[in-house]
């Protein structure tokens, strides 16, 4: 079946969800960011893979660490960096989204960082730029946020091995997380037996099991001898009407507290994409805790987004 993210040999040209993706083209992203890794640190020194190529990250939302991990990761590569200040672009004067890509594609672009609200952004991107660009999708919309699943897989890689045999939790909203649904897509085809959703009614999308998940709505069932716990962050922004009574009945039901945590595994480890609402998703003890990963997970994002950006422009340039 056609997948836009992959060339006619099946290599990754553009990553804009990880829905659809083979195994093995998952593994090479990872196997790719490890070698940029040494004893659960960056390696310290700077790379060639994009020396001469003109990297564009264009952030139609807020970010900060997705946004500078994708700075440091192309300027490690030895990439030309230039970030796009949106409010200050002509987008704000009315120039649509493909117009400011033609216009940057016309200043020798060879690849696109971009996050934008509206789900399907990047793909539209990718389907109109030229050969020889390409597209990394930084999140769009509620739709999928690729290289955050994709260090999420990393940073469980490191510290639990094989995926073959985890008990994988995701708590929060799911409903309004792009998180999520990359991460349920990585982690089914890396081979993960069990992974449970578990949230409020309220905040989880219709027909979540159908991507093969087991759904709670209760934190100690939910939590019960998982390795993995992947917290998400409430989607405040994205919500229009009452999903919630509180953010403080959210935390006393489904924020994880150190009592709650004890229903997993004594090992297993806490994972957070950012920013965190301490005291409505997690509490301080637990992410500042020993089993929290939230700090590596920053460290490994850094690696993970220069093993996609090397492996996307080595096979662009196959194309021109």
């Amino acid at each position: 079946m056609y997948n836009p993210q992959l060339n006619a040999q099946g290599e990754l040209i553009h990553l804009l969800t990880t829905e659809g993706l083979p195994r093995r083209v998952l593994t090479q992203i990872l196997d790719k960011a490890a070698e940029f890794v040494s004893g659960g640190e960056l390696v310290n020194q700077k790379f060639a893979d994009l020396a001469g190529t003109s990297v564009f990250n264009l952030f139609f939302e807020n970010s900060t660490r997705t946004r500078t991990t994708f700075e440091i990761a192309a300027k490690r590569l030895s990439a030309d960096v230039s970030s796009l200040n949106i409010q200050a672009s002509s987008t704000a004067k009315g120039e649509t989204l493909l117009d400011t890509i033609h216009n940057i594609e016309a200043m020798g672009a060879n690849l696109f960082v971009v996050r934008h609200s509206d789900s399907g952004a990047a793909h539209l991107i990718a389907k109109h730029v030229k050969p020889g660009v390409a597209v990394v999708n930084a999140g769009d919309g509620r739709h999928a946020h690729p290289t955050q699943a994709m260090l999420d897989m990393f940073t469980i890689r490191h510290y639990k091995g094989d995926f073959t045999n985890l008990r994988v939790a995701i708590v929060g909203d799911v409903l309004h997380s792009r998180v999520a649904r990359s991460q349920i897509h990585a982690l089914s085809t890396l081979g993960c037996p069990d992974i449970r959703v578990i949230a409020p009614k309220t905040l989880l999308p219709t027909g979540i099991e159908q991507l093969g998940v087991h759904v709670y709505h209760d934190m100690e069932a939910g939590l019960k001898d998982v390795d993995v716990v992947a917290m998400l962050r409430l989607q405040n922004e994205r919500m229009a009407g009452a999903y919630l009574p509180s953010t403080q009945e959210f935390f006393k039901v489904y924020g994880l507290t150190q009592e709650k945590l004890a229903f997993a595994k004594p090992d297993a480890i806490v994972l957070h994409p950012g920013p965190m609402n301490r005291g409505v998703e997690i509490d301080s003890a637990v992410a500042d805790g020993d089993q929290a990963v939230i700090l590596p997970q920053v460290t490994f994002g850094i690696a993970v987004r220069m093993a996609v950006l090397s492996i996307v422009a080595a096979n662009q340039r196959e194309l021109i």
